[in-house]
């Protein structure tokens, strides 16, 4: 059986930098990196390995709506000329890597899906809670800083909707962390209260008529940004990659001496 671990590439090195105290020291973070990536390695023992970063076109999130990731911190400047050193030091050592052209989430979502509907495993390495939508079978979302998978049971119960609410969960209450906005007025309590009696959000809007007269005037007036908001959560689980899968199988040997 192909077991593919993807690991998400900025995720993982500007996690690495950020602790760092000299910002300029990418010499560290080229080596915390391949320790990271050795690591994971040698936990999981996959039959292959790819590396995905984002690129530089605009995403098309941000074409939907523009204040998306609005006032999130730029790259380092040190960081962002290191990238090419660090990536040329994982391929030697046949850690390789895929550039998406503006976001890696969609990449890394449609290699994940692909391995699992082929009877394959996948592991997605990132604290990025957004990857939790994804169907979990033979998936493992894993957190490599606090060397932890991802917990579906205890995210259910802290958001307070299940796996297949999660979407609607966000279109509602919103995302603050990626500026993805939800309807004014409508917090995560709230939310999930709605979600928990009307089971789905088309469910609700064909509902409104049982709200209360504010609560239904905000979601009605918020129902386009719902909408936007449901979109801009949703993962693209279908791109087009033009790569084999051969091109990332893992020598497993090379970890004999780490």
């Amino acid at each position: 059986m192909n077991k593919l671990l993807i690991i998400d590439g900025l995720n993982l090195v500007r996690r690495i930098h950020a602790v760092l105290p000299n910002e300029n020291d990418i010499e560290s973070v080229k080596m915390r990196s391949l320790a990271a990536c050795h690591k994971m390695l040698q936990l999981h023992q996959p039959t292959h390995v790819i590396v995905v970063w984002d690129g530089d076109q605009e995403s098309w999130r941000k074409k939907l709506y523009s204040d998306y990731k609005k006032g999130r911190k730029p790259m380092p400047e040190a960081l962002q000329k290191g990238l090419k050193d660090i990536k040329s030091a994982l391929a030697a050592e046949h850690i390789h890597s895929l550039d998406a052209l503006s976001e890696a989430d969609d990449v890394i979502a449609t290699l994940a899906l692909k391995i699992t509907q082929n009877q394959g495993q996948a592991i997605i390495a990132s604290t990025d809670k957004g990857f939790s939508q994804l169907p979990h079978h033979e998936l493992m979302i894993w957190d490599h800083f606090n060397q932890q998978a991802f917990d579906l049971v205890e995210h259910e119960r802290k958001l307070g909707v299940v796996h297949s609410q999660f979407l609607d969960f966000i279109a509602l209450a919103g995302d603050s962390g990626n500026k993805i906005p939800g309807i004014a007025g409508i917090g995560p309590k709230s939310a999930a209260d709605l979600l928990n009696k009307f089971r789905t959000l088309a469910n609700l809007y064909r509902s409104l008529e049982n709200l209360g007269p504010k609560q239904a005037q905000k979601l009605a007036e918020g129902k386009e940004l719902a909408r936007i908001s449901y979109k801009l959560a949703q993962l693209q689980c279908d791109m087009p990659l033009n790569i084999n899968l051969k091109q990332f199988r893992y020598q497993a040997d090379i970890t004999k001496n780490v």
